[in-house]
């Protein structure tokens, strides 16, 4: 090939790298509504500590000007603006930070007022294991990292270990899981419940209630799981609740009380799920004997 061959190719390919830096970027929330940017945003807020995650894991965390409340891993977003709690943002807050998008919870009581001034919202809320792969793939689409699925892979790689290296009993163990004040629980179609199952044990909660409903604690009482796991925020007066002194659980110290940083890797899907099947591990094997 002639020298002006050669050039002419190098500038062929340059204009091709320019055209698709600067090409639209269509991505579906979990709405089913479709945004469309003009070019990959730069300038991001995160109104859920699992999309901050997501954000941090695929590499892009520079691009994030501030976060919900509850955003605290990894430890760079702590020193980012702020923006009020999740469900329900400082509306004032996000716009006078001029994102570019603002990633959000369905469930936020911010999103249509957000997007009425204007701005573009990515409302995701996974509750399984599935739906935090399909977030981490459209936040991939959406910053155009490439490689979002090898990062997924290595993340429920890390699950599949840990279910691997437990002990294997006669009979699963029964356990009640639950998530945040109020008596919610994780249902088997949760992704805790997921990894519950994937651990070898069996969720006290059926599948028809739902992937976090809220249990009566009869019905806790009732099921007499032998291990219960609960959050430190909300183990205060469990034991005082009818019935549940006399449970098996509680009797036999088969409770996992876990810390707020350790509940906080339990709770959010995405990112630190092999961390969160460690730690479920953990008390299996403890309080499981």
């Amino acid at each position: 090939m002639s020298f002006w061959k050669k050039a002419l190719a190098c500038v062929a390919l340059a204009a091709l790298a320019a055209a698709a830096r600067s090409a639209p970027v269509t991505v579906t929330d979990d709405r089913g509504v479709t945004v469309t940017f003009a070019q990959p945003p730069q300038r991001i807020v995160s109104l859920l500590p699992s999309l901050t995650e997501t954000v941090c894991e695929l590499g892009e965390c520079r691009r994030l000007v501030g976060v919900d409340r509850y955003s605290n891993f990894p430890a760079a977003v702590k020193a980012l603006p702020q923006v009020g709690g999740g469900v329900d943002p400082n509306i004032e807050a996000v716009v006078a930070l001029k994102p570019d998008v603002v990633l959000a919870a369905i469930s936020s009581r911010g999103v249509e007022r957000l997007e009425a001034l204007g701005l573009k919202v990515l409302a995701m809320e996974p509750k399984s294991a599935a739906g935090a792969q399909r977030v981490m793939a459209r936040i991939g689409e959406l910053l155009e990292v490439r490689d979002a699925g090898r990062i997924w892979r290595a993340i429920d790689a890390g699950v599949s270990a840990v279910a691997q290296a437990m002990p294997r009993r006669a009979a699963p163990l029964r356990v009640y899981y639950e998530v945040s004040i109020g008596g919610f629980a994780a249902g088997p179609q949760s992704f805790i419940g997921e990894l519950m199952a994937r651990l070898g044990a069996r969720n006290i909660v059926t599948p028809e209630l739902g992937p976090f409903p809220r249990i009566n604690p009869e019905y806790v009482v009732r099921a007499n799981p032998d291990v219960i796991m609960i959050g430190q925020r909300n183990v205060q007066g469990m034991a005082q609740r009818p019935g549940w002194a006399g449970m098996r659980a509680l009797r036999e110290d088969r409770v996992c009380v876990f810390t707020a940083d350790e509940s906080d890797v339990l709770v959010r899907p995405g990112p630190r799920m092999a961390e969160a099947a460690r730690l479920m591990a953990k008390c299996l094997i403890e309080k499981g004997g």
